[in-house]
């Protein structure tokens, strides 16, 4: 949802080819970890030479993402909409056919169940559009079957409420603008209609094998107060929590991810009250991109802290609707590498936006009242050099008032693309797979408990992770210049992980030298 806060913010080819044999990865692997490939599909993979990424795409780009180390895929919306994101919907029972069809939708999920990972959708059903049938059938029409799917501010339904913000419609990045209304929480027969949406992207064939249906649902802009409209109050009691619990009964292995409205929350009450299992670590992302070691302590601490037992932080550094952590960064090599160790090693489910493996960069457009804005962080995936070459899905520069502003972020030759990087041993691209390797090997990395780990240098970040009587220990260096610290540690014969520092111990602290941006790991 933060789209619309970002909008009001004014508002070689057979190279690739021979690689990708590389990634061939034998189907039905056991996977011991949990770490989330987050696609915004319209910009990953373009399978029919249309401009616009879609399933079959990410279909034909799975070896990759498994070879990457990612045991499961956290889609965007796939629901028909006008707009680009698919946020707003047409019609939620149907995939934008820009993507392809159900049956192309199926296919990928199978195959992903094939290979023993998972699959996630997100899902916000509480707005439409005016193309939507509820409104199309309803406004103007107090008699509708639809009558009470909407809000309105009305008795005669000629007017429906306004969204977030007091916004009644959006200029989409094409110039088609679009009226938008808020969905009645409230009503029963939107209960029951969500219900059987949901339902049904669990269970497409109604066959109660789930070999065809999704993991879990990412809950897009999640509030107990709907954007603080009167009208609809305490949706956890009365709609989120009662939907929640009818899906478990179908599937209780189903998880569900919230994303709270505020980001600057930790979400507790999304897993104590609002039925969820799992909601993003906000503060902790934003800590990250400070590089300021009280920061990220105190948000590392607090995050775990609050997490009530059998629920899980989701652990990012960026996604679909904040600039590029490569921007943050001008694109630091060293910096970047500290982004991925902090990302996979702190805790929680780890998720990756695609390309922030590659360091791609983008920030928010001023580009007025238009979810264009938000295009720079949504960019095609660089799967060239020269960025150029079958299925570049270049969609914003079809058409569009803005389609010559988006070029800043494909810059050939620049060293960020799957071609420059993956034959690299010192790439960004493998520095996340060997990260991503090292948590796979070890089950304290997987689900070990955080703690911070005191140290007497300002610019080194210290932490454990523990599982009984099994620890792993973490020393990043936050600073481009080589540090020392003593780290308070009881444990002796400490065993390198990763890294380049062998740590002296003594008198009950380890002593280390790590070198800039170095990220050193050791287990006991």
């Amino acid at each position: 949802m933060r789209k619309i806060v970002a909008l009001l913010g004014c508002l070689c080819i057979s190279c690739i080819v021979n690689a990708q044999n590389q990634y061939k990865i034998a189907a039905k692997s056991t996977v011991n970890d949990e770490i989330i490939y987050h696609i915004f599909q319209r910009s990953f993979y373009d399978s029919n030479d249309d401009g616009h990424g879609d399933l079959n795409g990410v279909y034909q780009k799975l070896d990759y993402i498994q070879h990457l180390g990612a045991t499961a895929i956290l889609f965007t919306p796939l629901y028909e909409s006008v707009f680009y994101h698919n946020y707003f919907a047409t019609d939620f029972k149907k995939i934008d056919p820009r993507y392809g069809t159900m049956q192309d939708y199926v296919r990928l999920v199978k195959e992903v169940h094939r290979r023993g990972m998972k699959i996630y959708l997100d899902m916000e059903t509480q707005y439409v559009t005016e193309d939507h049938l509820w409104w199309k059938d309803g406004v103007g029409n107090p008699a509708s079957k639809y009558r009470d799917y909407i809000l309105y501010e009305d008795s005669a339904h000629k007017t429906p409420v306004s969204i977030i913000f007091g916004l009644r419609g959006l200029l989409g990045y094409d110039s088609v603008y679009r009226k938008i209304t808020t969905v009645n929480l409230n009503s029963p027969r939107v209960l029951e209609y969500n219900y059987q949406l949901f339902k049904y992207f669990m269970d497409p064939n109604g066959d109660g094998k789930f070999d065809d249906g999704v993991d879990g649902f990412r809950l897009d802009h999640m509030m107990d107060n709907l954007d603080q409209k009167p009208q609809l109050p305490h949706l956890f009691d009365t709609f989120w929590n009662p939907l929640l619990s009818r899906l478990r009964k179908i599937n209780p292995k189903i998880k569900i991810v919230a994303e709270q409205a505020n980001w600057g929350s930790f979400g507790r009450d999304y897993l104590t009250h609002g039925g969820v299992d799992r909601v993003f670590g906000f503060r902790l992302t934003f800590a990250i991109r400070t590089f300021d070691k009280k920061q990220i302590e105190k948000a590392a601490d607090s995050t775990f802290m609050l997490t009530p037992p059998g629920k899980q932080q989701v652990v990012f550094i960026e996604n679909h609707d904040m600039p590029r952590f490569a921007h943050g960064v001008k694109s630091d090599p060293g910096k970047l590498k500290v982004g991925a160790a902090l990302n996979l090693l702190l805790g929680g489910v780890p998720s990756i936006y695609y390309g922030q493996e590659l360091g791609m960069s983008g920030t928010n457009a001023s580009l007025g009242a238009t979810d264009a804005n938000d295009i720079p962080n949504r960019s095609a995936f660089e799967w060239y050099k020269s960025d150029q070459g079958k299925g570049m899905a270049y969609w914003y520069k079809l058409k569009g008032p803005w389609k010559d502003k988006f070029n800043t972020n494909d810059i050939p030759n620049d060293g960020v693309s799957l071609e420059e990087e993956q034959n690299d041993p010192n790439s960004l691209l493998n520095f996340y797979r060997k990260m991503i390797s090292l948590r796979k090997a070890d089950p304290v990395l997987i689900r070990g408990a955080y703690k911070t780990i005191a140290n007497d240098n300002d610019k080194v970040f210290t932490f454990e992770r523990r599982a009984g009587d099994k620890k792993v220990i973490v020393a990043v260096n936050l600073s481009g210049q080589p540090q020392s610290a003593s780290i308070q540690n009881g444990a002796v014969n400490l065993k390198q992980l990763f890294g380049e520092t062998k740590p002296a111990n003594k008198q009950g602290a380890v002593s280390v030298n790590i070198p800039a941006y170095g990220v050193e790991v050791w287990a006991n």
